[in-house]
């Protein structure tokens, strides 16, 4: 992620509030080149550890190019103590319990800021690893005009399986044009997954 090159634009990065559909303040980070009018706009949704300095970074790199930029907090609805935890395996254990009709709201949330923000219409959503999975999701939401996900699973693992947990396979026929990039050897990703988003 901090391989992207900076673009020609200096670029400011805020944090922000957007109320989900539930009505809960979802932490997000904005960010926007220095010029009168951007090119287009981008919701990221960030892999499990969720919003930090390392996306704060990113969404001002991709603002460098032109993009005005989203990023919600997917666990906005855990409690404190639980964000701050910097163990990745108690956001994994609270990943069943998260809702996927307020994730895409979240996700769709962002997007309707930054382009009324920006007098844009047209959004994209990319995500990284969970994030990936979640824009898997999102890019079926009617929201978006185009999506990347990277390295998302495809299946949901056995230990995420939740009520609220929609599978991403289940959602791919309905996705606008999506680009999924995968490593070869990645056990979140096996090879028959990445076959049958493929199918």
């Amino acid at each position: 992620m901090a391989e992207l090159l900076e673009g020609p634009h200096a670029a400011t990065v805020e944090r922000v509030t957007v109320t989900g559909i539930d009505g809960a303040e979802v932490e997000t980070i904005l960010a926007a080149p220095d010029r009168a009018d951007a090119t287009g706009a981008v919701v990221v949704h960030p892999d499990i550890m969720g919003i930090r300095p390392l996306f704060d970074d990113l969404c001002r790199r991709l603002a460098t190019h032109g993009y005005a930029v989203a990023c919600p907090e997917p666990f906005a609805r855990a409690t404190a103590a639980e964000r701050a935890v910097e163990e990745p395996s108690v956001r994994m254990d609270l990943v069943a319990t998260l809702d996927d009709q307020l994730q895409v709201g979240d996700l769709v949330a962002a997007a309707d800021l930054v382009c009324a923000r920006h007098h844009l219409e047209a959004v994209s959503v990319v995500g990284f690893c969970m994030g990936g999975m979640q824009t898997l999701k999102a890019a079926a939401s009617g929201r978006f005009t185009r999506a990347v996900a990277f390295y998302g699973m495809i299946r949901l693992p056995e230990a995420w399986r939740g009520l609220g947990v929609w599978e991403p396979l289940a959602a791919v026929a309905e996705v606008c044009p999506t680009l999924a990039l995968f490593g070869e050897a990645d056990p979140w990703t096996p090879a028959a997954d990445i076959d049958a988003l493929r199918t």
